[in-house]
């Protein structure tokens, strides 16, 4: 059984920055992508970020320049650095990492969830 544990979510001004962080555990031979989801209220759940095991990343448009995404290997912990939030990031933040528990055999597994509300 795997498990994604997610903190550091909260209210926070706009401008201000938050730090998210979501740790994986359990039966894990390796992780390959890791990411951030969002979903805000009324709206389709959008990737925020991702790095890949070869830590190249991707970003949404909306966040570039503002947010980083890294990852510790060591802790299969990956990580959002949010800075200079905006009230259009407010959202439920999701984690989810694609997780190999044997050779040849991977799923993805989410968190569940740690709110963001950015107030004006």
């Amino acid at each position: 059984q795997v498990q994604l544990v997610e903190s550091g979510g909260g209210l926070v001004q706009a401008g201000g920055s938050l730090r998210l962080s979501c740790a994986a555990s359990g039966m894990i031979f390796s992780i390959n992508s890791m990411g951030w989801y969002r979903q805000a209220p009324g709206k389709q759940r959008e990737l925020v970020a991702v790095i890949r095991d070869g830590a190249s990343t991707n970003y949404a448009d909306s966040v570039k320049g503002r947010f980083t995404i890294s990852r510790d290997n060591a802790k299969n912990t990956v990580y959002l650095q949010m800075n200079s939030l905006k009230p259009e990031d407010t959202a439920v933040y999701y984690c989810y990492a694609n997780i190999e528990i044997r050779v040849g055999y991977s799923f993805n597994g989410w968190g569940q969830g740690t709110q963001v509300t950015v107030s004006e």
